[in-house]
């Protein structure tokens, strides 16, 4: 059982890069980002305020796995959404658990921005993935098309910059990187290149745990 969180921005290819891995180690995947979505989508259809600590938190109570397999979570308004109401403290406290005891049953594969730092601190492999904030403006808009949403590039830039801002200065589990993470820039990487990068820190963890498996009892 191996636990890998993958933190990062926005549209920096940590959910195509934690797909891959999850299929190829035969491990369940967590799109935390998607419960934030899930709880801002909640607020939203029931008429709230986002930014409402009671709405948003309630919302995040309730949530169950069918509102995070929706289909309809990546529209702007969303994304809008689901960075306010993940700056409140009681709704990530809300979640916190769903995401350990998803983890904890078999292992998994986990993105989202605070799994290595708050999540799963002890994580067995740390990745910190990022871009440019025009390289993920590009990546971003190009969903936005491929659904019928034509936004221009600089709304998107924008749009990316200020979740980026939001993100990192927040009060509750900001986004920055674990210590111990390793950064994988995907400014210029393919989703190719990225994944044979991360492989390589995960081979050494299971050397890792092969070696110390293999150890006598009573050594290290």
């Amino acid at each position: 059982m191996i636990i890998i969180a993958i933190d990062g921005p926005a549209a920096a290819g940590k959910g195509t890069l934690a797909k891959r891995l999850a299929a190829t180690l035969n491990l369940p995947y967590l799109d935390t980002g998607l419960l934030y979505r899930a709880t801002a989508k909640l607020v939203l259809e029931a008429g709230g305020n986002p930014a409402d600590h009671e709405t948003a938190t309630a919302a995040a109570r309730a949530l169950t796995e069918a509102d995070a397999a929706r289909a309809d979570l990546r529209d702007m308004a969303t994304s809008k959404a689901a960075s306010q109401v993940a700056s409140i403290p009681a709704v990530r406290a809300a979640l916190l658990a769903y995401q350990r005891a998803y983890a904890n049953a078999n292992g998994a594969v986990l993105d989202g921005r605070d799994i290595g730092t708050v999540i799963f601190p002890h994580a067995d492999v740390k990745l910190f993935v990022t871009a440019s904030v025009e390289a993920r403006a590009k990546r971003r808009q190009a969903e936005f098309i491929a659904k019928g949403e034509h936004i221009p590039l600089a709304d998107v830039i924008a749009d990316v910059a200020a979740r980026d801002e939001a993100d990192r200065r927040r009060t509750a589990s900001p986004l920055i990187p674990a210590e111990d993470a390793i950064l994988i820039d995907t400014t210029t990487l393919n989703a190719d290149e990225a994944f044979l990068r991360a492989m390589e820190e995960v081979k050494k963890k299971q050397a890792i745990f092969s070696r110390e498996k293999m150890a006598p009892k009573g050594t290290s």
